[in-house]
């Protein structure tokens, strides 16, 4: 998902303020969190395919905001494939559990900053017996009135014998057009996770409707580019904010 760390960071500290949306629907995260003591609920479904090959995902995203400036974030999903020899199969995926902290919030300039850290735990009944994986990332947002360019990126480690640690980064820019909508676009890369793999690029863009009451509807998707082949993402989900 996401390219030279060191681009997408000099990018953002470059570009010079209410926020608008980040995070879901899109790849890129922010680094905003979640109010305290409100919750961030998205009962979501998301993959990436090519040709009859499909890898997708569907649970719920859970999203606390535990004190000022710190997001405890869950998630928990089941995950299917399928091929044309296979078909469909199914089973649990893989726990994830992170904490965002957001240390530098200038509302003057609109700029702020976060780190967010991320556990991937082998829980997955799908992909058999795996090891524990680890996100180290930063995230950084720049907002003018109701637009916000946010991105970053991180360092993921991913033990296992044909495994390889790789760079992931990206950056996004969404519009909050009022009457309850936003909208916006992203691309993202990640580095080979394996020996002898090679990287994906991600563009895209997403959609946020803001329903009456607590709820709002999230949608994003665009082509996935690797190995000079051609493919597509997509994420869609209920988000509920109380």
């Amino acid at each position: 998902m996401i390219r030279s760390i060191s681009v997408a960071l000099g990018i953002l500290t470059l570009l010079a303020a209410a926020p608008a949306a980040a995070g879901p629907p899109f790849i890129t995260d922010d680094p905003e969190p979640t109010d305290v003591r409100h919750w961030e609920i998205y009962a979501f479904g998301d993959g990436q395919g090519e040709s009859s090959s499909v890898d997708a995902d569907a649970g719920l995203d859970l999203n606390y905001g535990a004190i000022r400036d710190v997001q405890l974030t869950a998630t928990l999903p089941l995950s299917f494939e399928h091929d044309r020899e296979s078909g469909w199969r199914g089973g649990t995926g893989d726990l994830e559990l992170a904490v965002k902290y957001r240390f530098l919030h200038d509302e003057k300039s609109g700029v702020s900053a976060a780190v967010f850290p991320r556990a991937f735990l082998p829980t997955s009944t799908l992909q058999g017996r795996g090891r524990a994986k680890l996100l180290i990332p930063i995230w950084l947002q720049k907002n003018w009135g109701p637009t916000s360019l946010f991105g970053g990126g991180g360092y993921e480690i991913n033990p296992g014998s044909e495994n390889r640690d790789f760079w992931q980064e990206g950056a996004a820019v969404t519009h909050d057009f009022g009457n309850g909508f936003t909208a916006g676009v992203e691309i993202a890369h990640q580095g080979s996770d394996s020996n002898g793999g090679t990287g994906e690029t991600d563009a895209g863009a997403g959609v946020i409707v803001h329903l009456s009451g607590i709820a709002s509807l999230l949608a994003s998707g665009g082509p996935t580019w690797a190995d000079h082949r051609t493919g597509y993402h997509f994420y869609a989900s209920l988000g509920l904010n109380f």
